[in-house]
This record gives C-alpha cells, structure tokens and sequence, in this order.
C-alpha cells in the first residue's frame, strides 16, 4: 500500500481525505452520476469501486432497514478472493473465514446407514494463491461498506427505500434516468424522492424492480427439487462435520455440509421431498423441525443432536436467466447505448450448491465498475458500456449449464453394488464430476471472447500461463528496490487503471537499447503511444496505465538507478520517485514467474491486464502499434467531445 506521495497525513492511512458534505439520510441528492439499487454483494461491490473516484457521484439504495446480520450465501471462490485482495481487505476474510481444504463423499453402505467413499482436494495444487473460504455473507458486506465509508465520498446506503418507477428521457440531458423511490421507514412512510441519474445498476434480487421496470424477465425452469438450508450448533459424532461433506443415502435424500468460521458452527444443505409439478416450495409450509429430521434421517447411523439454529430457510432449485443485462431493446435505434443495467440474482438465479451465486453476481459489477467509471471520467466512449452484457450474460449462461447438471447429480439417487445398470448415479461418477469442474466451482474458468477490450491472443504463446481473456494469474516475485517476496497480481488494485506488465528476455536488463528500455521511450516520449494519448493533463503518468517490469536476472545483477524512467517515475505534487514498479523472478526456481507461467525467456512479453484483473492481451515487446491500435478501439482523448 502506497500512501504519503503529497504530503505527510496522520491517522489510517485507509481513510481518505472527505469531500462534500456528510450523507445525509432524509435529503438524497437531486443528481448522481449513479444510482446503485441493492446493497447485497452486487451492489456494494459495485458500490465500493466507484467510491474510489472522487469525482464520480454514486449512490445505492435499499429497501431493508439497515445492513445484513447473517444467513445467506456463505462461499467465497479462489478468485473472489483474489478479487477481494484488489479492494484490500483478503487477509480480513482469510483470517476471520474457514478455508475449505478437503472435500470427503460419502455413500449407501453395504449393510445400510452411509460410508465415506472417497477424498479430494477442494482446490488443485496451483490453481490459485488463495484459498476457498466460507464466511457469513453478511461480514463481506462489512468490509466493502467500510471502504465505502473509508472513501473521501464517506458513501452509506440510503436505507427504507424501494423504487417504484424509473424513467429514461432524451439522450440530450445530462441526467436521462429519473426515479422514483418510496420511503419505508415508519417515520416517513408512502413518502416519495426522486432522484435524476446518468445511469442505473439494478442489484435488487431475484424480484428485481429494475429489471421488470425495463421490461426484462427471467426464462427458465424451477425443478421441484425441494432443499432446505440452516446454520446451526449441534453435537454429532459424524466424523467429517468440519470438512465439505456430499453424502448420498440410499433412501432419504442427500445433504452438503459445509463447516462455517469460528470452529462450531455448521451449514447444512438438506435436500427434502419433491414437489409436485406446479407446486411451490411455500406451500409445503416446512418448518425448521422438519429440516433437521431429514438431516438426521440422511446421517444415520451417526446421530445429530441441534442445540441452536442460527438461520434457516427453504429454496426450489431453479436456472433462469435474463437474455440481456442492460435496457437496449432488440428494436432500438442503431447506436442506442445502455443507461440502465441488471447485475447479480437480478438477472441470472440458479441453485447455491455450486457456490457460485454471491461470487458471479460480484463479479458481474466489478465488470461493469471500471467501465462505467472510465465513461463517466471520459476516459473511454460509452460504447465500452455495451460490453458488459455481453461478456456477462455469456459467463451467466456457463453458470446456468454447469448448475443444472451439478444439481441434477446431487439429488439423484445412488445406484448400490447390485443395481449397477438400474436407475441413478454412480457414487464415483459424482465424485470425478466434482473434480473435473474444480476450476469452474473455483471461479477461475471464466474466460471472455475477443472484443474492443480482449485481444485474439494470436501471440499467446510468449506466455502461454496468462491466457488472453481469463484472469491474470498471480505468481511470486521479488521487488527490486526493497527485495521484498510478494505476489505480482497483488498489484492490479481495484482504481479503475490499465496494468502492463512488461517481462523482459534473458538478457534484458532494461537499460541502453533493451527492449525494455525501448519500449519504455516510446510509451513516454512517442506522441503515437496510448500513455501520452490518453493521460489526462496535470494527472501522474501512472494514472491511466500502470507500467511494471519484471526481470529473469537475480537481484543483484540489477540496478534501479539504471531503470528506465518509466519504471521509478517521478509522481505527486513533490515529484518523489515510484520505487515499487520493478521486480525480478524469485530466487527459488518453483516459483519463478517464467517457468511458471510459460513466458519465453528469449523474447518475453507485454501482458496488458485489465481494470478487473482479466488478461487484455500478450504482445511482443516491440508490438508498439499493436499496443496502440488496442487502446484506440474505445478511449477517448482528453479534450475530444
């Protein structure tokens, strides 16, 4: 974390300087560049990234009357987390969450009862950096509104507000979205406020206002498959009941544990009767005595004895998905551009026995954060909007397919020993499904297709280990000034900025007519290059695209007086030096980044990564017009109306 650059500030360091005046609950702002309806995962992520510009003004809604407490979705992906490092809070989650280290299956006996038939790592060796954690929802909530609060806006929800109707004007007004929203609080109750906006993020849920207020609805089917779900404090001698239990009975069902933060406290996933075709799952009007009495039916022999149910509830399993994320109709004008968007369970709901839900709906908006802030600064044209539903509605659709499967497995009978050709699922099959969709439970499948904003990886072999459109896969490196071990994709913060990594060849030490040194002129001193084109005036050279190099030499054969400019770059209002830019493989050859990425030593490579941490493109060093033709596709030059 850098901090100090103009001038010496006391205090926390994560606390920014406040601007404007203080939120005021009962005098919403007439006018705001965003409006964010929603404070579940989707919105407050969304919410946290725009709170970093300080000239963009956000606000986010929400119809409860104060934060979440607890229940809800509990599981956080490898590559949330590697997400939540990006807004600087994955050590809290890690320390606070249980990591999921070890999966067991369990199946029919023999002579009855159940038997554990199998173990698997939760994560494969090298996946990522950071774990699988379980964690109360309502926790990650905390910390993204504590960097929502921390924020020079000091943004808080604006809670008791339900919108009741959201209308799209002529394109000539600054502010086109008007809304309406009523106040829910007893002391204002029926009241209504409207609020005029440059856009709109619906991320209100399953029953999303905002999605049927553009005329957008969810297709797809509810299977009547019942479950049930609880958090509870018990006492039982199930041996596996703090690892990631599936077990499948014979006859009663089957139930997913999962082990939940502080030691004791459990999640059960219980799968209950089915429903009848039409029916729903509030007309089976389950209670929670039910739901543990099918859960101990399932663990038999073993018993389970619940001293406590924290939360429960019940859910059909179902996939819809919305056919478009934003209120661009099929029949609208050529060159009509999105103002109003879906994000989250707004726009694709499906089962949570993959553990997708929370992650992919937080993911969807740390899409749609930096682009809308790059627009709304004037960085790029807003034709970067239109991406959103594209990349995110495709990813949605992989979601949709997987879980329909996963589920459908689950709640399949097992076939025993002597009906192997009957009706079923075979225990193993079960389990090697589980194995082969590890990268996709894990959140790191996702990869997005050739557009203005992902390259066609036609040089993708210089480093074969960052795949152009899929996460950028962090790896260790020293940095030079300091010799300080870290992790390179730490780096890519969630500021709304480009990152291009620049790894050198074998023999590049960045100085005279290196590549390195070559490309580093020309990105600060060529009037043709993306850095001169596209940084605004009076900003640091960094502040649009953040140039790293990193060198196969040891430390001690480099020199960082010798490194280009570009790389220890004067910044701030005392013009003080830049000295965390530069880094050199580790020491250890396990973890050196070249080997471990599949960079070519003889020439390496640029890696141009995007604001929300996904490949942009693999170039040679040398490819300058290639480099500038990418960034010429969607921004705008300061100045250019």
């Amino acid at each position: 974390m850098q901090f100090h650059l103009n001038g010496f500030r006391p205090g926390n360091p994560e606390i920014a300087p406040a601007i404007g005046a203080p939120v005021d609950q009962n005098a919403p702002p007439a006018e705001v560049d965003v409006l964010i309806v929603g404070c579940g995962p989707a919105g407050l992520t969304l919410a946290a990234q725009l709170s970093a510009f300080p000239d963009i003004r956000t606000m986010i809604i929400e119809r409860k009357d104060g934060p979440l407490t607890h229940g809800q979705a509990d599981g956080i992906a490898c590559r949330t987390m590697e997400m939540f490092e990006a807004f600087g809070f994955a050590h809290e989650i890690k320390r606070e969450g249980y990591g999921v280290n070890e999966v067991t299956f369990w199946k029919p006996g023999p002579q009855g009862g159940i038997v554990r038939s199998g173990r698997v790592p939760d994560v494969e060796e090298g996946l990522s950096e950071m774990p699988h954690i379980i964690l109360n929802q309502a926790r990650i909530h905390d910390r993204f509104l504590a960097v929502m609060q921390n924020s020079s806006h000091r943004m808080t929800p604006y809670y008791n507000r339900e919108i009741v109707d959201l209308q799209r004007g002529d394109e000539s007004d600054d502010y086109p979205v008007t809304v309406t929203m009523k106040r829910l609080d007893a002391d204002h109750a029926g009241k209504t406020e409207t609020v005029r906006a440059r856009y709109v993020v619906g991320c209100d849920g399953a029953r999303s206002a905002v999605r049927t207020l553009i005329g957008r609805s969810l297709h797809g089917d509810s299977a009547n498959h019942a479950w049930g779900v609880m958090d509870v404090l018990a006492v039982t001698d199930f041996p596996d009941v703090r690892h990631k239990a599936a077990i499948q009975s014979a006859e009663e069902g089957s139930v997913l544990i999962i082990p939940r933060e502080g030691g004791y406290l459990t999640r059960f996933y219980v799968e209950l009767d089915q429903l009848n075709e039409n029916q729903r799952i509030n007309e089976k009007n389950i209670t929670v005595e039910q739901l543990i009495a099918a859960a101990q039916r399932i663990l038999a022999p073993y018993t389970l004895d619940v001293k406590d149910v924290v939360w429960w509830s019940c859910y059909q399993i179902g996939q819809r998905l919305c056919d478009k994320f934003d209120d661009v109709a099929g029949d609208a004008p050529e060159g009509t551009l999105p103002r109003i968007f879906i994000a989250g369970d707004a726009c694709h709901t499906h089962s949570p026995k993959a553990g997708q839900g929370m992650n992919v709906s937080m993911q969807d908006t740390f899409n749609l954060g930096w682009k809308l802030a790059a627009v709304l600064t004037g960085q790029a044209r807003p034709s970067l909007l239109e991406t959103y539903s594209a990349e995110r509605q495709t990813i949605a659709q992989e979601l949709i397919d997987f879980d329909r499967e996963w589920a459908a497995m689950f709640s399949e009978r097992p076939k025993g020993a002597d009906d192997a050709d009957g009706e079923g699922i075979d225990p193993e099959e079960f389990r090697r499904y589980f194995i082969r969709q590890g990268r996709f439970t894990a959140g790191t499948a996702t990869r997005y297709q050739p557009s203005t904003i992902c390259g066609d990886g036609a040089t993708q072999a210089l480093a074969v280990g960052f795949v152009v459109g899929m996460r950028f896969h962090s790896a260790p490196v020293e940095r030079l000034s300091d010799a300080l071990p870290l992790h390179l994709g730490h780096e890519v913060k969630a500021d709304g900025r480009w990152r291009l990594f620049l790894f050198a060849g074998a023999d590049d030490d960045g100085t005279g007519a290196s590549r390195v040194a070559r490309l580093c002129r020309y990105l600060a001193e060529d009037a043709a290059s993306p850095l001169r084109r596209y940084t605004r005036p009076g900003h640091d050279i960094d502040s649009f695209l953040d140039v790293r190099g990193i060198f196969q030499q040891r430390r001690d054969a480099l020199a960082i007086e010798a490194m280009p400019m570009l790389l220890r770059p004067p910044k701030g209002r005392y013009g003080l030096y830049d000295y965390e830019k530069v880094f050199c493989a580790a020491p250890n050859p396990q973890e050196d980044i070249f080997a471990m990425r599949g960079i070519d030593r003889a020439q390496g490579a640029m890696v141009l990564v995007r604001p929300d941490q996904y490949v942009a493109q693999v170039l040679p060093l040398d490819a300058t017009a290639a480099l500038a033709r990418f960034f010429d596709g969607f921004m705008t030059e300061p100045g250019a109306t």
